[in-house]
């Protein structure tokens, strides 16, 4: 009847026609099965229906590339990820195969939600929402993906004053945890890492309000992410994951300034949480919260080196150099302190 209709009409369109048998399916479903399910699907089915319109003037202006990363990103979200085994497999217990593919899974829905906003919103705001946005999941990632974004012809100073917005970010991330958990190491912290936030907060505006008065229209959007990077960069995390956990193991917790400043390379928080529940309890506040800064400082340097291995060197220059005096400014006042 729905084919005959469409003839009469001269419309052949092949969404009428799936409406026309989906409406007849959803009619025998609602009286052999359950009709609540089968109009919750009538309804969800009629608002997609609605919004065609839009939803085919988007996917009219998907490319390939875009079209291609979206289906990576879904294979390895739906297909890998539920395959890997949940626990750790090394005998320092600190290598989870699913946690380390998340993590890449984090970095690649970074990037392509950076890709998005950029060409949505714009070069310049499209940078500033991703970089604040992914720096609450992990600042490191950000900064990859920001350093290939340069790599693929995209502007060098706007993306390292969202990279720098980004270590801001993480900063405050830590100090909040420590509000959390550990509010007298947060007192011995506050003003070097506050200051540090202060430099990269200013230092990434400066960049980005520079940048975007000399950027002109039309930038070239490189690819949503490049798969073999983001592998690369995981495999680096897992092993120092593994190396962190077992100086940790080898020296006890008399060496937590250097497992802490060693755990900096990859993340922060995970030094920021062992210093917090070790102060008071072996060690003393002040050596946690002397742990805690080395973990700020190396990740911060670990940043501006994961920069300079995968930007280039435009970008590479405008991410160290504020980077540089972040971590002079903190390490002075935390000696001063």
């Amino acid at each position: 009847f729905t084919w005959r209709e469409l003839e009469r009409q001269r419309t052949f369109s092949m969404t009428g026609l799936v409406a026309g048998l989906l409406v007849f399916a959803l009619g025998a479903f609602a009286v052999v099965g359950d009709p609540r399910l089968a109009g919750g699907a009538a309804i969800a089915s009629a608002g997609l229906l609605a919004g065609r319109g839009m939803l085919h003037g988007m996917v009219q202006r998907l490319t390939w590339v875009e079209l291609r990363s979206a289906l990576v990103l879904l294979a390895m979200t739906v297909i890998v990820l539920p395959l890997l085994p949940d626990r750790t497999i090394d005998p320092f217990h600190s290598l989870n195969p699913r946690e380390i593919w998340l993590f890449t899974v984090l970095t690649a829905a970074i990037s392509y939600a950076g890709y998005l906003a950029v060409k949505v919103a714009g070069p310049q705001r499209g940078i500033l929402f991703s970089a604040l946005a992914g720096a609450l999941v992990s600042s490191t990632a950000v900064t990859v993906v920001f350093a290939r974004r340069a790599a693929g012809g995209e502007p060098p100073a706007l993306l390292a004053g969202g990279a720098c917005l980004a270590g801001m970010v993480s900063i405050l991330r830590v100090l909040t945890l420590l509000v959390l958990l550990a509010p007298a190491v947060l007192a011995r912290v506050a003003a070097p890492a506050g200051a540090a936030a202060l430099v990269l907060a200013l230092s990434g505006f400066w960049l980005m309000r520079q940048a975007g008065g000399r950027m002109q229209k039309g930038t070239r959007l490189g690819n949503p992410f490049d798969l073999k990077p983001l592998l690369i960069f995981a495999a680096g995390f897992a092993g120092v994951a593994v190396l962190s956990a077992w100086l940790l193991q080898a020296s006890g917790a008399g060496s937590l300034l250097l497992v802490s400043a060693f755990a900096g390379l990859a993340d922060v928080d995970v030094a920021t949480l062992n210093a917090a529940r070790l102060a008071g309890h072996g060690i003393s506040v002040s050596e946690a919260a002397h742990a805690v800064l080395a973990a700020l400082g190396v990740n911060a340097l670990a940043r501006a080196a994961y920069g300079a291995g995968a930007g280039p060197p435009a970008f590479a220059l405008r991410l160290a150099v504020p980077t540089g005096i972040a971590v002079a400014m903190g390490c002075a006042l935390a000696l001063l302190a």
